[in-house]
């Protein structure tokens, strides 16, 4: 990227998102999904660099994994503020907990066995590889679910969100314990690990929403943000799981009214936090969208486009594929999900998957082609775009009442009445 003129990178970089935000308009119009379109044209700008003499080096891999991080951050801290918990939620929070879990430990348990007898002999390098695709990417399903029916795009939001959180979790117990003598060792170690880490968030969850109320400075939205990213890192290099701090930090401030009960009513101010929640939305939302743009791009230039060629990576992502839509059959049939149909096909990868995949130590480290990525997120995507347009579709063919409906019911009534000698009397009262 040497050479380049700083103001021709300012107007690219600000063209990538004017485009970006055109990418929205089309997406909500079409149901085609906005990460699809920003992948390709991040494929189309390698071309450009490539018949321009400028070869992709290593810095677009450090980007693309600082794009990743904060990216994942924002976009679970986005989620989490949509999120309200009341008793009535109680049933769709279980249900998508359960199909997270369950979903990923079938589709990676699948994929690692396919991996291993196609392209990885080592069994542990296989799970490893695996398990970065059998994480449902929330980054591409909570923008592209806002067609759905509010109970179903509830349960997306939940579920996918869960999905990257446990894969997380999953992903980095099975690295840090890659040494542990026993399967007893890895249980404890991984226990020991959600139970330090959900203390800690809940904590640190609470205090940050009582402090963000305190602050009166005009400057604080983004200071609450290095700080989310600050812990955020620091429980990395503690090896706990911090996505759980931004997850529940989230819960609290969309929930505040939860926490101001009782005596502690007098230490939360509701319409501060009221206002701070509006606040911390929008900028959430807005920072979001624009991270999200540049990762997704970065991610289509760092992809040569000659490795779909590779004929075995194709027939193994279609086994891959074959794999995420079969699992995710039977995990929404044994959590009791109503809606199979469009959720079944609503399984995208992304964000995470390429962060995973980025993540694995250099020891564990084999032959695995990118274009296999490529492969799986593109297809799932276009999967769940055909998802999303049938449903829209069905939504449409539903009937509605008209004028002449009602009319129709009315006269109906009446007849009614008047056959069951249930007219009302003039004078009385209805």
């Amino acid at each position: 990227m040497e050479g380049i003129n700083v103001y021709l990178l300012v107007i690219y970089a600000s063209l990538v998102i004017v485009i970006s935000y055109f990418f929205n308009i089309i997406s909500k119009k079409t149901g085609v999904p906005s990460v699809l379109m920003l992948i390709l044209l991040g494929i189309g700008i390698h071309e450009i660099l490539i018949w321009k003499g400028m070869p992709i080096d290593k810095s677009w891999f450090s980007m693309l994994e600082l794009l990743g991080i904060v990216g994942l951050i924002l976009i679970v801290l986005e989620a989490a503020l949509e999120l309200k918990l009341s008793r009535e939620k109680k049933g769709v929070i279980l249900q998508s907990i359960s199909s997270a879990l369950l979903g990923l430990l079938l589709t990676t348990a699948a994929i690692a066995a396919l991996l291993h007898y196609t392209l990885i002999p080592d069994w542990f390098q296989a799970v490893l590889y695996a398990t970065p695709l059998g994480v449902m990417s929330s980054a591409i399903v909570i923008p592209s679910v806002g067609g759905l029916s509010k109970s179903n795009q509830e349960f997306m939001i939940y579920e996918s969100t869960f999905s990257d959180i446990f894969g997380i979790v999953l992903f980095f117990s099975i690295t840090g314990n890659a040494e542990a003598s026993s399967a007893w060792s890895i249980v404890k170690n991984v226990a020991a690990n959600i139970g330090l880490t959900v203390v800690l968030a809940v904590v640190l969850a609470v205090v940050l929403v009582w402090l963000l109320q305190k602050i009166t400075t005009k400057v604080k939205l983004f200071l609450l943000i290095a700080i989310l990213l600050i812990l955020y890192s620091a429980g990395k290099l503690m090896h706990l799981s911090p996505l759980f701090i931004i997850l529940f930090f989230g819960l609290a401030l969309s929930n505040y009214k939860l926490l101001a009960v009782g005596k502690a009513r007098k230490l939360f101010n509701e319409q501060a936090l009221h206002r701070v929640l509006e606040e911390m939305h929008t900028i959430t939302l807005e920072t979001a969208f624009v991270v999200r743009t540049f990762f997704f791009v970065v991610l289509g230039i760092t992809f040569d486009i000659r490795e779909l060629l590779d004929m075995q990576a194709l027939y193994i992502s279609l086994g891959v594929l074959a794999l995420i839509y079969l699992t995710r059959l039977v995990t929404l049939k044994v959590s009791m999900v109503k809606s199979l149909f469009p959720l079944v096909w609503l399984a995208p990868r992304g964000l995470i998957t390429i962060m995973l995949v980025i993540s694995v130590p250099a020891q564990y480290r084999t032959e695995f082609p990118d274009s296999i990525l490529l492969y799986v997120i593109l297809i799932s995507c276009l999967v769940m775009m055909g998802g999303l347009m049938s449903s829209k579709r069905d939504e449409e063919d539903v009937p509605t009442l008209t004028l002449k409906d009602i009319e129709t019911l009315d006269k109906e009534l009446e007849s009614f009445l008047a056959q069951h000698n249930c007219q009302e009397k003039p004078g009385n009262k209805a």
